[in-house]
């Protein structure tokens, strides 16, 4: 046998790892309840009709062959108006780049900024593809640490004894994938002047900025004066379209730190084609059109939220931080009797059916005795989900 490459031996996905243990349960016939993906179409919600329309209607007027490597202009327009409307800033199309989702954002980036032996500053915990592509690409992703008593806010203080010569970037994940973090304006200013003392650049993760229940987001850009910024944001979960694999990333430089980066950036891009014609182009009516399914979207995950926090709060061995944004909660397992809070989830798959993701697997450190579960599905189904839960819990602790 063809032996596979040091590289590929590392990579380890915990969201979508779990689903292979779920599949042999689901092959004998037993119902799992999954809370395991931030998928909001795998459960009641639909992408809206009039971005359904517009991505037939690009295809019947023949936008099937590839796209500009760097996006539609149109497109890139309509998202620099997006930013001028919502946070207040002035970008030029040739500032953005149309990716295929952030991840694409991101393994691009990385590509072109890690040398073997950079380090990464991500948030502990943090969406695992931080961890594995910087680490594929031979740099060190660096855990500094979010305050669970403080609803997961950044330790910038951690965070300031983190930074050291090998120090390339610092991750801003706002809302924060997994912890479901709102990190304010006061905190990200502080990171980003931290940033800026040490000549380092600012990788800002945007891609819930709408899915907020208290409150407002601030985007990174427009509270940082002198450090320069690289967003990252898509249409997967604000327009509902997550399959289809549209994302954008910004750059924010006016003194011309970021060129380098940003040459890189576009020549990797070029490399790989492009992202989606016919998707780009329904994108822009996503931007144009009718935003009222965001309004709705967000009343109906408040809700889902209140539901869920109550549930696990009151949970025998379980103790949770209230989210503010996005559509995840990642609850302390206070009790444990397990060996890992792997062996937690597997646990609750094997005897309850219900799906989540081991804390450990969005860090090591910071993530450990946790489990992330989506907030997504109807409450009629989290109920289902937590009253197994809670026998289960009940059970063990009892044993």
């Amino acid at each position: 046998m063809i032996s596979p490459s040091k590289r590929a031996e590392s990579i380890s996905y915990a969201i979508r790892e779990v689903v292979v243990y779920s599949k042999k349960l689901e092959r004998k016939g037993i119902n799992v309840l999954k809370l395991n993906i931030g998928d909001p179409i795998a459960y009641d919600f639909e992408t809206p009709e009039h971005i359904r329309e517009a991505l037939y209607r690009a295809a019947e007027e023949g936008y099937n062959g590839y796209a500009p490597s760097e996006g539609y202009e149109e497109l890139r327009e309509e998202i620099a108006k997006r930013e001028k409307r919502r946070n207040g800033m002035a970008y030029d199309v040739d500032d953005i780049c149309i990716t295929t989702g952030v991840t694409e954002a991101l393994q691009i980036f990385l590509a072109a900024s890690l040398n073997e032996g950079d380090e990464l500053l991500v948030p502990g915990p943090t969406y695992p593809q931080y961890n594995l592509i910087t680490a594929f690409h031979g740099a060190k992703p660096v855990p500094y640490a979010t305050i669970e008593e403080e609803g997961w806010q950044p330790d910038i203080d951690d965070l300031r004894k983190k930074i050291n010569e090998k120090t390339k970037g610092l991750v801003i994940i706002n809302p924060n994938n997994p912890t479901g973090a709102l990190y304010p304006p006061k905190v990200v200013k502080e990171m980003v002047d931290l940033a800026a003392e040490h000549d380092i650049v600012v990788i800002s993760d945007e891609i819930y900025d709408d899915i907020v229940f208290e409150g407002r987001h601030h985007s990174t850009a427009s509270l940082a004066k002198d450090a320069p910024v690289i967003t990252f944001n898509g249409f997967s979960k604000v327009y509902l379209v997550p399959g289809w694999r549209l994302g954008y990333a910004i750059f924010n430089s006016q003194d011309g730190k970021l060129d380098g980066i940003k040459d890189a950036f576009l020549r990797i891009a070029r490399s790989r084609l492009c992202a989606s014609s016919v998707g780009q182009i329904a994108m822009i009516e996503a931007l144009k059109g009718s935003q009222q399914h965001i309004e709705e979207m967000v009343r109906k995950l408040r809700e889902r939220r209140d539901y869920a926090y109550k549930r696990l709060s009151e949970m025998e061995g379980i103790s949770t931080s209230k989210p503010e944004g996005a559509f995840y909660i990642f609850p302390k397992i206070e009790k444990n009797v397990w060996k890992s809070d792997k062996d937690f989830v597997l646990d609750v798959l094997s005897n309850a059916h219900v799906l989540l993701v081991h804390g450990s697997g969005f860090c090591p450190v910071y993530g450990k005795e946790h489990f992330r579960a989506v907030i997504l599905p109807p409450i009629e189904t989290m109920e289902e989900a937590f009253n197994r839960m809670d026998a289960f819990m009940k059970r063990r602790l009892s044993e």
